[in-house]
């Protein structure tokens, strides 16, 4: 007790970072990036300053980026020139994404993970996860799983060293396991988007990626926000489908998630640090009300302490040059 036990001894110089209990590494961090079909320039997304649409032609110079400052990953997300009800651009040897993934494979190798979002609402005209049913306005979960397969054998094909379905499918997992097994690539390790939250932080993405819905909203297949237990059961089932890696999103507002995961399942697990919080950050920024460099840095250290062992955040290349200079 007070005065023999004095908290603040440790908290001097060198020594407070002797016995500092989580790091930030760069080797944490995954960079997102939107390649976008319709594109001839880069063009910055104006919901989230320092965040842009590249052009397919630019997609190597994207992943470059992150590649030279030591970043390990990129997960890379696609706009395509034109839209359906059943999202037929996503999955075609020649459409957006799969053409950006043979570029930066043929460009970096081995040497540069490369991830790929595996979801529909960019592709179909609707913006829906999945296959509508326009008379009920339900999307149908099992017409939807085939589809997410043949996306999933895509993207390997094309050279994804990982595939991150996002859609919040019921047996999503199961069906894109034995799609990639039975094509070859058992070898291709899911990372699921297993606990994906109905969040109002996702706007400044549908702006980013072109992906708003005509019609109702996504709560009915994405997660209730007041809801706890049932991420941790909706981990275990991604779990018992074949995820390798699991993960949360939002980020901040489900540290509690994180923690719980983690501890129910030790197994790899990563963290969304979505649009909302990105621009909310940029934007207290630009008024001058927060430290933009040390927000960041602070909030993606809470991530490391509540579990997380991967952070994909907009802020990556920005964060690299943080963790270099503390190093």
């Amino acid at each position: 007790m007070f005065p023999q036990i004095r908290m603040r001894r440790l908290r001097y110089g060198k020594l407070k970072e002797m016995v500092q209990e989580n790091d930030l590494s760069v080797s944490d961090l995954i960079y997102p990036f939107f390649v976008d079909e319709t594109a001839s320039e880069k063009i910055e997304v104006a919901s989230m300053p320092g965040v842009f649409r590249w052009p397919p032609a630019l997609a190597v110079d994207a992943a470059r980026e992150a590649y030279n400052l030591g970043i390990p990953a990129v997960l890379i997300f696609g706009i395509p020139k034109t839209k359906d009800a059943l999202g037929t651009s996503s999955y075609g040897d020649d459409d957006v994404v799969q053409k950006a993934v043979r570029a930066i494979k043929a460009e970096f190798g081995n040497d540069l993970i490369v991830i790929t979002d595996l979801c529909m609402c960019e592709y179909t005209d609707h913006g829906h996860c999945g296959i509508v049913n326009f008379e009920t306005h339900d999307v149908v979960n099992d017409l939807t799983l085939p589809i997410l397969g043949k996306i999933a054998v895509s993207h390997a094909r094309s050279g994804a060293d990982i595939v991150a379905p996002s859609g919040m499918m019921d047996g999503m997992i199961e069906a894109i396991r034995l799609a990639l097994d039975e094509n070859g690539f058992e070898n291709t390790p899911i990372m699921s988007y297993s606990s994906k939250y109905a969040s109002v932080f996702y706007g400044p993405f549908r702006d980013a990626a072109d992906s708003g819905f005509c019609f109702g909203d996504r709560s009915e297949y994405q997660m209730n926000p007041a809801n706890g237990d049932e991420a941790i059961r909706e981990a275990e089932l991604d779990v018992l489908e074949g995820a390798d890696i699991l993960m949360v999103k939002p980020g901040m507002p489900y540290l509690d998630i994180v923690y719980r995961i983690k501890q129910e399942f030790k197994m790899p697990l990563a963290i969304y640090q979505v649009s909302g919080e990105y621009a909310m950050i940029k934007a207290a920024a630009e008024k001058g009300w927060l430290d933009e460099e040390k927000c960041f840095y602070e909030a993606c250290i809470s991530m490391k302490r509540a579990g997380s062992d991967m952070i994909i955040t907009y802020y990556a290349k920005e964060l690299t040059k943080i963790i270099k200079e503390k190093a």
